[in-house]
């Protein structure tokens, strides 16, 4: 995409806006992020930048409350069939940023071009989406292939936001992707592209009094030292990802607060079940007996994480927090060690080349080779690295991931599942009775028994060592005292349309 600057608030309607709040208009909310907007289209990427700006620019049919409830968002109300298949969606009366109606049609258009869009980059929360049909221009039945209880939840995702199907055919893929008409809280003002996004009020929002500021420059900022020092001169108002080095120093100002915020990130260690030595068991358990989650954890994040105790996120509905298997035992790691088919070769720890999984592959190493299991570490590039472990050219890989919402769903489909696409994460791990309890768990629509099933899938995941889990990070955001109410979402969006400046 071109480094130009990209005007997009129409004059008419910026001058209605400043008329309206000519003191707020002046004064916006100034957020910096190592994470870059490279793309205003919500179906072209799933980077984390762009899911930030993706929050802000397009409403969704439903919304997570402050108690994280899902609440009417497009759709004021929804009902569902008896057998949980069939989802009616009543829409409100709202508008796009062009003062144009948001209609059935826009919203039928929106979820399929997500779900079978060539460009699209994150289809997985709509496949159980069989048809959708505009039956009034107010009225929505969306049939699922079958009952599915995340459904819900799902359209909640951040790519699953509402565009024009009116624009987008008139002006084509492209031209909307850079220029967008857009149906959230915010519309753009203006475009740097490595630069910067500035956001203004959509002046024709559905949420009556929001937002409740004048919006946003969300700042590229890569440099962590430079945010730091930004968030301390009060250039900034919000930064994300404060070094775990500078945390405890931000945290003890009077000026800023850092709350670390629950998210549903997880770190943790990949390993390939496709080949020797981790497609045995027993040299799986060792592997994970032998690395002290509690000392790494301390080591990597300044005792700001929790270490792990299972393969998926602790902030994840039905999370089993009493689970204790494979803790730090180096003897018994030892001993399964001299058990196994091990016969001494050095296994490959493949590793994106920033400082970070260096510094998490050195620890790594150095607790492996002390129950005598030998490693070397290859750096290479995010691509290279991107590119070697879904074609399963490596044997462990130090890495992350977090949840696009807090049903655990999508988290066991991309995480433990060996038949929904990835390949377990791109493991090779495949347990047919973890794969089963998968798809029964999500047609399941009583609580207790999904709460039942995804716990079992954590015991038979964490036991069989699908990967090995280290530890589950907060949100390290630094916020300053000009605001109140901007807060992260475990889902990785800002509540920014709900945030105001102190007076």
């Amino acid at each position: 995409m071109p480094n130009v600057t990209h005007r997009f608030l129409a004059a008419s309607a910026l001058a209605a806006l400043l008329a309206a709040t000519p003191a707020l208009a002046q004064d916006k909310i100034r957020i910096g992020s190592p994470y870059k907007t490279t793309t205003l289209d919500p179906m072209r990427s799933a980077a984390a930048g762009n899911i930030e700006t993706f929050g802000q620019l397009y409403s969704r049919l439903v919304r997570l409350d402050d108690d994280g409830a899902l609440a009417p968002g497009l759709a004021e109300s929804w009902e569902l069939s008896e057998d949980g298949a069939v989802v009616t969606l009543k829409l409100r009366d709202a508008m796009f940023s062009n003062g144009e109606p948001i209609t059935a049609e826009d919203v039928v258009f929106s979820l399929l071009r997500v779900r079978d869009g060539e460009e699209s980059a994150y289809p997985a929360p709509l496949q159980q989406l069989d048809t959708a049909e505009a039956v009034d221009e107010r009225t929505v039945v969306l049939t699922l292939k079958s009952p599915f209880a995340p459904f819900l939840g799902n359209l909640e995702v951040f790519n699953v936001g509402i565009v024009s199907k009116k624009d987008v055919e008139a002006r084509g893929e492209e031209a909307f992707s850079a220029d967008p008409v857009v149906s959230g809280p915010y519309m753009v003002e203006e475009w740097v592209p490595n630069e910067k996004l500035v956001i203004a009020p959509n002046p024709n929002y559905w949420r009556e009094g929001f937002p409740k500021n004048a919006g946003a420059e969300l700042l590229e900022v890569t440099a962590e030292n430079t945010r730091v020092s930004m968030m301390i001169s009060g250039e900034l108002d919000a930064a994300r990802e404060i070094p775990w080095s500078q945390v405890a120093e931000l945290k003890a100002r009077d000026d800023i607060d850092m709350p670390l915020e629950p998210s549903t990130v997880i770190f943790m260690v990949l390993l390939n079940h496709g080949r020797a030595p981790f497609d045995d068991l027993k040299i799986r358990q060792a592997a994970a007996m032998a690395l002290d989650r509690p000392a790494i954890t301390e080591a990597m994040t300044f005792g700001a994480a929790t270490p792990a105790n299972t393969t998926l996120p602790n902030a994840l509905k039905y999370h089993d927090a009493g689970l204790d298997i494979h803790g730090y035992d180096p003897e018994a790691a030892k001993a399964l060690l001299a058990e196994s088919p091990y016969n001494g070769e050095e296994l490959v720890i493949l590793i994106a080349d920033n400082p970070e999984r260096e510094k998490q592959a050195v620890l790594m190493q150095a607790q492996w080779a002390a129950i005598g299991l030998k490693s070397r570490i290859e750096k290479v590039d995010g691509g290279t690295w991107w590119s070697r472990v879904p074609d399963g050219d490596y044997d462990a890989a130090p890495t992350w991931w977090y949840n696009e919402t807090t049903d655990p769903d999508l988290a066991v489909r991309w995480a433990v599942c060996g038949a929904c696409g990835n390949r377990s994460y791109y493991t090779n791990y495949d347990n047919a009775k973890v794969n089963e309890l998968v798809e029964a768990a999500a047609a399941e629509l009583d609580e207790d028994k999904r709460a039942a099933m995804y716990r079992e899938i954590e015991e038979i995941t964490t036991r069989e060592v699908s990967q090995i889990p280290l530890y589950y990070p907060p949100f390290a955001n630094a916020y300053g005292q000009r605001i109140t109410g901007l807060r992260m979402t475990p889902a990785l969006q800002w509540t920014l349309e709900g945030s105001e400046l102190n007076p």
